[in-house]
């Protein structure tokens, strides 16, 4: 039997700005002339580790998005419905449109990454992560991460248009079905690719914790963009009817226990590399206490963790979007510093240029206007939200009890 429900608006929503254009035309200058001057002084090197900064920031987003859909089938969520859609379109951004983005880093790779130019018959460091630490084997364990993030995200996405149309069960269950191996490959491709991307810019060093690291930052600045996501779609009437004031606490439950699980694992990775007190690990930590990295490291200690936590701590001010999206705004900024934090100080250990920082928010609005007109392109050629999820009721707070008797009471309407 069919049940009509509550108004909503099941069309697809275009949403017009001109915002990220104008974050691409204004990022693409700087980035062109930045990468022009970075060509002149250091052979492109310092355009490189700018533009690899600002693909794993989005990078980070879209896993934070893909790692909340999967997580949805698998625990059978009623809640997250309303979410799932637009979570799905920031997940399937990894292809083809990152695979773009990251074109420059696998181009200035030899310039971002010491050990391309190593022998490894001289170094052992290298020599122990052969064949991966070689450019082909860069090249080709980065194109297997994006291929089966390709096959998860469009199947993910294809049977949930499918599901749509017909309703029928067989798509849930295919859904199940590719987040149930889809969570694995998740976490084995989010943290090898984490090590070869982002921690072997600094080959040498070594760090148990650095994949985990990786994965809880990536969730943390995901929850903070689909909070911020969700009030704006919610704002312009797209998501009207289906996201509740429950919605917005249920994200602020996860965000803040995100913040508490990122931070406890950043403080374990250097807990531990103190109490080994071992050279190949405690070399990261000493040349971050130099120059201007001292003063971003006590930034990040009071504004990565504690800023948000004594505010996101109440349980109020979880679904208090007033409170919550400028936290998610300084989450950006923060997430944004912890990644030249673990980039920039193997290329300038004393801090950066005011030139540099330029050209890192050049590179950041060029790739974040992008991405972001990518994203709504797409978002505006479907449904705004599942049509036939079997938990739409519950995700829109209406009882399907209550659907059923209205649709008994009144046949001609409701049937």
């Amino acid at each position: 039997m069919n049940m009509s429900l509550p108004s909503t608006n099941l069309a697809p929503s275009p949403l017009k700005t001109t915002l990220p254009v104008g974050m691409m035309i204004l990022g693409g200058g700087i980035s062109v002339i930045g990468a022009g001057v970075s060509l002149l002084r250091d052979g492109g090197a310092a355009f490189g580790v700018a533009w690899l900064l600002a693909f794993l920031f989005f990078l980070n987003i879209a896993f934070g998005a893909l790692f909340l859909v999967l997580v949805h089938h698998l625990t059978d969520a009623g809640w997250s419905v309303g979410i799932r859609r637009f979570c799905e379109h920031i997940a399937a951004l990894l292809f083809p449109w990152l695979v773009l983005v990251f074109l420059p880093v696998a181009l200035l790779a030899p310039k971002i990454y010491a050990w391309m130019t190593i022998d490894p018959a001289t170094d052992n460091t290298v020599a122990a992560k052969l064949p991966v630490f070689t450019q082909p084997g860069f090249w080709l364990t980065s194109a297997v991460f994006f291929g089966i993030w390709w096959l998860l995200t469009s199947q993910l996405k294809r049977w949930s248009l499918k599901q749509d149309e017909t309703g029928a069960a067989e798509c849930t269950h295919k859904m199940r079905f590719y987040s149930g191996w889809g969570i694995v490959a998740f976490a084995l491709t989010v943290t090898c690719s984490g090590v070869l991307w982002l921690k072997s810019v600094e080959h040498e060093w070594y760090s148990a914790m650095h994949g985990v690291y990786f994965f809880a930052s990536s969730v943390w600045v995901g929850l903070a963009t689909i909070y911020m996501l969700t009030v704006w779609l919610r704002a312009r009437g797209v998501l009207k009817g289906v996201i509740q004031d429950g919605h917005f606490y249920n994200l602020g439950v996860l965000f803040f226990a995100f913040t508490v699980f990122q931070a406890y694992i950043e403080f374990a990775q250097y807990f531990v590399v103190w109490n080994a007190n071992m050279p190949q690990e405690t070399f990261w930590y000493l040349q971050r206490e130099k120059g201007a990295w001292w003063a971003v490291s006590m930034i990040l200690i009071f504004g990565h963790f504690l800023i948000p936590f004594f505010l996101l701590l109440p349980a109020k001010v979880k679904s208090n979007v007033r409170v919550v999206v400028p936290v998610c705004l300084w989450a950006w900024l923060m997430h944004a510093l912890d990644l030249a934090f673990n980039l920039w100080p193997a290329f300038r250990p004393m801090g950066l240029s005011a030139r540099l920082v330029l050209l890192q928010f050049g590179t950041l609005a060029f790739i974040g206007g992008f991405l972001a007109w990518v994203f709504l392109r797409n978002f505006a050629k479907h449904p705004p939200f599942p049509q036939r999820d079997p938990r739409l009721l519950e995700a829109m707070g209406v009882s399907a009890h209550v659907i059923t008797d209205l649709g008994e009471t009144n046949p001609g309407g409701a049937r």
